[in-house]
Order: C-alpha cells, then sequence, then structure tokens
C-alpha cells in the first residue's frame, strides 16, 4: 500500500481514535453537526500533522507484521518443495542449521547485485546451506538462461550448474542460443547436449514446478529469499541477510 493510500486509512484511525463512537457516525449527525465536526479534524490535523504520520507508521507496521505471519505460514506449508524438492541445487553447508533458499532470475539486476553478497554470506559462515529455484519472469532471455543453468545441471552435474549459475548472473549484453553455446563452450561443457537439454521435458517440469511453487508463496518478483520460514521479498544487503540469520539463531 502506498502511504496516500494509508493516509487516507490513518485518518479514519485518527478520527476514531480522537471522539467517541457516536460522535464518528456521521449519519447520526444533522448537517450543521456533521460540518461542525470535520471542520474540529481538520483544525486539528492541521496544528498536529505529525499525528496523521504517526499514524501512517503505526498502520504499515501492523500491515507488515501481518505479512510476516502470512509468510511463514506459507512457507512452513510449503516446506517440503521448498527445502527437499529433489532436484533445486543445492550448495553451501549441506548439514547447516540455517537454510536460505532464493528464487532468482538471471536478467534481474538485483539478482545479479546480491549474487556475490549470498556467496560472501554462506562462505563466512560456513553453517548455512542454500538452495536455488530458477523464476525467469522477465522475458524470453531469463528463461533461456534458466534453461541452459538446469541443462547444465543434467549434463555437468550440480559442478556445472555453479559454472553455468555463476557465469549468467555475470553475463552481459543478449542471452541467445549463439552466445549460450560460446558459454558452453567457455565452460568447457558439451555445448550440443546442452542446448538439446534445454528443451528437455525435465528441464520445462522443473521450472514449472518452481512457478506453481512461487505462485502458492504469493512471490511475484526476483530476488525472494526464505530464511528457514522468514521470507525476504527483494533485495537485501549483506549486512542485512546477517541480521536475520542472527536473530533466527537467537530464536533458537
Amino acid at each position: 500500500m502506498n502511504r496516500l493510500a494509508a493516509a487516507a486509512l490513518s485518518f479514519g484511525l485518527v478520527i476514531g481514535a480522537g471522539f467517541p463512537a457516536s460522535a464518528t457516525d456521521l449519519d447520526a449527525l444533522s448537517d450543521a453537526e456533521r460540518d461542525a465536526f470535520r471542520a474540529e479534524v481538520r483544525a486539528y490535523l492541521l496544528d498536529n500533522p505529525e499525528v496523521l504520520m504517526e499514524a501512517i507508521d503505526v498502520l504499515e507496521s501492523r500491515q507488515a507484521d501481518a505479512q510476516a505471519n502470512v509468510d511463514v505460514n506459507l512457507a512452513r506449508a510449503n516446506a517440503d518443495a521448498l527445502f527437499d524438492d529433489g532436484f533445486s541445487w543445492e550448495g553451501g553447508n549441506p548439514d547447516g542449521d540455517i537454510t536460505i533458499v532464493e528464487f532468482l532470475d538471471y536478467r534481474c539486476g538485483y539478482c545479479k547485485r546480491a549474487h556475490p553478497e549470498v556467496a560472501e554470506l554462506v562462505s563466512s559462515d560456513g553453517n548455512i546451506r542454500v538452495i536455488v529455484k530458477e523464476f525467469p519472469i522477465l522475458g524470453e532471455q531469463s528463461m533461456l538462461a534458466s534453461q541452459f543453468a538446469l541443462a547444465a545441471q543434467i549434463v555437468e552435474g550440480n559442478e556445472g550448474y555453479k559454472l553455468a549459475s555463476d557465469a549468467l548472473m555475470t553475463m552481459r549484453g543478449e542471452i541467445s542460443g549463439d552466445s549460450l553455446t560460446r558459454l558452453a563452450e567457455a565452460l568447457g561443457f558439451d555445448s550440443e547436449a546442452i542446448l538439446d537439454e534445454m528443451t528437455s521435458d525435465e528441464v520445462g517440469k522443473i521450472i514449472e514446478e518452481n512457478r506453481l511453487l512461487a505462485q502458492r508463496l504469493q512471490i511475484s518478483g526476483t530476488p525472494t529469499f526464505v530464511f528457514q520460514d522468514q521470507m525476504l521479498r527483494g533485495y537485501v544487503p549483506l549486512d542485512g541477510m546477517r541480521n536475520v540469520v542472527r536473530d533466527l539463531r537467537a530464536e533458537g
């Protein structure tokens, strides 16, 4: 909700908080009483504009808390698909006490920005398991990139996926059949096998499963992270991610 809409709702909260219920039933007032009431509210807010901003902050905080509770329930209800689907690439410490799932798109600028920071978080911590969900939502080139990464995993194994994924995150320029052929050759892959696998039923099924999971989790953008049962919708800098990990460990 934008702050203008929040302001409208908060205006109602201010009215309700400052006057008895009978006074806020405008239909029960005469025209003169209604005009006087509105004038009093307007004058109060003009004299005390900080009250309106405080009400907006309270409303936004309550909405954020409510969304966080929804996200926890969604993550728990979809735990198997998030953490144990049998096909998503996994890295970091397989026995880590914290698991992070990232939904990413290789054409997403914020995913590119987050990529080295996630790597630094996982490597510097040493006790984090990370899972990647291919979620191509930014057009045909995004789809080609995810198909390439998944095909690399199937043909070249988990190490091949990591090489392909890292390369795609730093890739500049257009993603096409030709550019992916050159990338496969540069990485030492069997380019013909990779390109054939990109359109396989297996690759298509994985992408569709990830899309359906994102739909159930109400995820519509990238990057989106799931830290255990907490969702971070959007880019979060390294220090912010470290704080989330610290808080999760403190909660036990």
